[in-house]
C-alpha cells in the first residue's frame, strides 16, 4: 500500500498496527520476522514513513488466539520466581499459531506457571523472550515477571544472552572456525522460508567443528544475532545444510534416507544457555545433553 500524506513521519510499527488494527507488539513480531517491506526492503519498526512509500504486510497470524493452559510434562533445568529455564524436545511449537493451537510450550507454561508469567507478549506469547523451531530441540529462557522480560529482551538485542548450538552438517566446511555475516529475510517467493537477502536484517553466526565423518561435520554454533531460522539458513548458504532440514536442502543423503526414523526435522540442539540473572545479575550456563536421537546418529557416523 501507497503511504499518504496524512500517514507520512509515522513510525512503521504504528502504521502497521492501525492498518491491521492490532496490537503494537504483534506489529512488532511481524517486522522483526520480516513479514513487512518498504519498497523492498527490510526496514527496523523505528523507521518513519515517507510518502509514497510502498509497504508491503504480510500476516502470517492473521487472527487472535486464546493460549490454554494444558497439563504438558515440561523438562525444566531451573525455575525462581523471575524466570523458568526449559529444555524443550523436538517437535514441540513454541507458540499457538493457526494450525498448532494446542500442545504448545506456552499452553504447558500457562499450566505449569499459572499466573506468574509476563504479559508482556500477550496472550499468546506470555514469558516468551526467545524462540526455537518445532523441530529443534534445546534450551530456551522465559520471563515469569515483567521486569524480567525487559531485562533479558535488552541483554538479546545487545547481544548478551550466549546460546550455542550443535548440529550435524552436509559435507565438510572449508575452515575449522568461521563466521558467516549474511542478511536475512523472508524468501521473496515462497514466505514460508527465510533466505539471505539484501537490505534484509543482519545476521551473524560463529560456527566451529567440532568432529568431522567421512561426508558429514559435527559442528557448534552462537549467535550473535537471532533472526528466524537463521543457523539453518546459514549453514545452507554455505553449501552444507543441516540434515534432515529438508526445507534448506537437507535430507537428500543415503544416510539421511537411511536414518530417516532418527530424522523427525532438522538435526539441531540448544545445547548451552548462559546470561545473567535478572534480579541478582549473577551469570547464570546451562546446558542440555543432545537427545537420544542426536546421540544416535553420531554413533552410526562413527561406525561408517
Amino acid at each position: 500500500m501507497k503511504i499518504t500524506p496524512e500517514n507520512t513521519k509515522k513510525r512503521l510499527d504504528v502504521f502497521v498496527s492501525e492498518a491491521l488494527s492490532s496490537t503494537r507488539s504483534h506489529a512488532q513480531l511481524l517486522i522483526e520476522n520480516g513479514n513487512v517491506t518498504v519498497n523492498g526492503r527490510i526496514e527496523s519498526k523505528n523507521y518513519r514513513l515517507r510518502e509514497n512509500d510502498d509497504v508491503d504486510i504480510e500476516e502470517e497470524e492473521a487472527r487472535e488466539l486464546d493460549a490454554l493452559p494444558e497439563d504438558i510434562k515440561l523438562d525444566i533445568i531451573y525455575e525462581d520466581s523471575e524466570i523458568i529455564v526449559i529444555n524443550k524436545p523436538s517437535g514441540m511449537v513454541v507458540h499457538p499459531a493457526p494450525g498448532n493451537e494446542t500442545g504448545t510450550l506456552v499452553n504447558a507454561l500457562l499450566y505449569h506457571c499459572k499466573d506468574t508469567l509476563s504479559g508482556i507478549n500477550g496472550v499468546i506469547r506470555p514469558g516468551i523472550v526467545h524462540r526455537i523451531d518445532k523441530d529443534t530441540s534445546g534450551l530456551l529462557v522465559c520471563a515469569k515477571t515483567d521486569d524480567a522480560h525487559i531485562f533479558l529482551s535488552s541483554l538479546l538485542k545487545d547481544h548478551g544472552i550466549k546460546r550455542t548450538y550443535h548440529a550435524i552438517l552436509t559435507g565438510h566446511l572449508k575452515e575449522q572456525k568461521g563466521t558467516v555475516n549474511a542478511p536475512i529475510a523472508r524468501h521473496p517467493v515462497d514466505r514460508k522460508r527465510m533466505a539471505i537477502v539484501t537490505g534484509g536484517r543482519e545476521a551473524i553466526t560463529h560456527y566451529e567443528v567440532i568432529e568431522e565423518f567421512p561426508s558429514f561435520t559435527y559442528a557448534k554454533m552462537n549467535l550473535e544475532t537471532g533472526r528466524t531460522h537463521q543457523i539453518r539458513v546459514h549453514m545452507s548458504y554455505l553449501g552444507h545444510p543441516i540434515i534432515g532440514d529438508t526445507v534448506y536442502g537437507g535430507g537428500k543423503t543415503p544416510f539421511e534416507k537411511a536414518n530417516s526414523k532418527l530424522l523427525l526435522g532438522q538435526c539441531l540442539h540448544a545445547k548451552e544457555l548462559s546470561f545473567p540473572h535478572p534480579k541478582t545479575r549473577e551469570i547464570m550456563t546451562f546446558f542440555s545433553p543432545l537427545p537420544e536421537e542426536f546421540e544416535k546418529l553420531l554413533t552410526r557416523l562413527r561406525q561408517q
